[in-house]
């Protein structure tokens, strides 16, 4: 199944984010930390390419704390300023600050020179849907001054939000863009909640989370369900059933009640805290042999073959996408 969704309103939204960002200084952009690829929308890049950036990745608290910093790492080595942050809990948003000052410095000295002082710092906070733009800006702002709610579509106009004399935020509503270079792309977002469920069979979603947990994090589908170790999904999907007490008359099987559990304790991180890519430099293998203080390349000749084939096949996919990205 291919994932996708560009409603009306956010053709209009991004032509009105074209005209915004004349007025402002620094683009802050949110990127889901489970997704620090997929979750980016390319048309940010060209909008904002004369601009101040910061990539803020955020729901970190979801996300494999291994591949996190390889993203970190990836972001930094590529230019942007970039840090991780949480939200819910205000983890990270004290860094920010002192990086607006960094990345904004030039742009301050320029107005002293010109006798403009107090002038604050315009930044427009952007990002796809259900990234938590809303939430980030109520927590940073210390008062819930924008709508929230864990699903895409939430902020529907810009709003100004004064935060201190010297910064101003933009929040704008969450935007895709019209057409994903791949079927991964769309499924990622899917899986993170970043596209309505009213347009996506969560029943198939739901199987591919299956396969990612599967295959990705062993252990983590049998810790969570209380379910034995499986290998398909379809299985799965009913021992899971089965866990849950998914029923609907007598012993028949609620599949569409039990992909809806999957899918939402997937993403509300009950399932533990995975990252669906790597950067190209990297892997979650790599991630996994260097948290345990392993050398990368010491494995087993037979897992080594494999892991190294399938290494291969994601950087080749991740290149891909890079490219067509770009």
């Amino acid at each position: 199944m291919d994932y996708h969704w560009y409603p009306g309103h956010m053709t209009k939204a991004r032509r009105q984010m074209a005209e915004d960002i004349k007025l402002i200084d620094l683009v802050i952009e949110l990127v889901d930390a489970r997704i620090p690829f997929s979750s980016r929308n390319p048309d940010i890049d060209e909008l904002g390419k004369n601009k101040a950036r910061l990539i803020l990745l955020n729901k970190a608290d979801m996300a494999d704390p291994c591949l996190t910093k390889a993203w970190l790492k990836h972001y930094r080595n590529k230019g942007f300023h970039v840090l991780e942050i949480n939200s819910k809990n205000g983890s990270g948003l004290k860094a920010i600050n002192g990086v607006v000052n960094e990345v904004c410095r030039e742009k301050r000295e320029r107005d002293k020179r010109r006798g403009i002082l107090n002038r604050p710092v315009r930044a427009m906070v952007v990002g796809i849907p259900n990234v938590g733009k809303s939430t980030f800006i109520n927590a940073f702002v210390g008062k819930a001054c924008t709508k929230t709610g864990n699903k895409p579509g939430v902020t529907k106009g810009k709003q100004w939000i004064r935060l201190q004399k010297n910064l101003e935020l933009l929040d704008t509503p969450g935007i895709l863009w019209p057409k994903f270079d791949d079927r991964s792309t769309g499924l990622r977002l899917a899986m993170i909640g970043s596209i309505k469920d009213d347009v996506i069979d969560v029943s198939a979603l739901s199987l591919d989370i299956i396969r990612f947990l599967r295959d990705s994090y062993p252990g983590a589908l049998e810790q969570r369900y209380a379910i034995p170790a499986l290998t398909d999904e379809h299985s799965i999907l009913t021992a899971i059933c089965v866990s849950r007490h998914c029923y609907l008359r007598g012993e028949e099987y609620h599949l569409e009640r039990a992909a809806g559990i999957v899918t939402d304790d997937f993403r509300n991180g009950r399932t533990g805290r995975v990252t669906l890519e790597a950067p190209e430099e990297s892997s979650l293998h790599d991630c996994r042999r260097t948290a345990e203080g392993l050398p990368t390349d010491e494995l087993p000749t037979d897992e080594n073959k494999n892991t190294s084939n399938k290494n291969t096949s994601n950087k080749n996919t991740s290149n891909k996408n890079t490219s067509n990205k770009t």
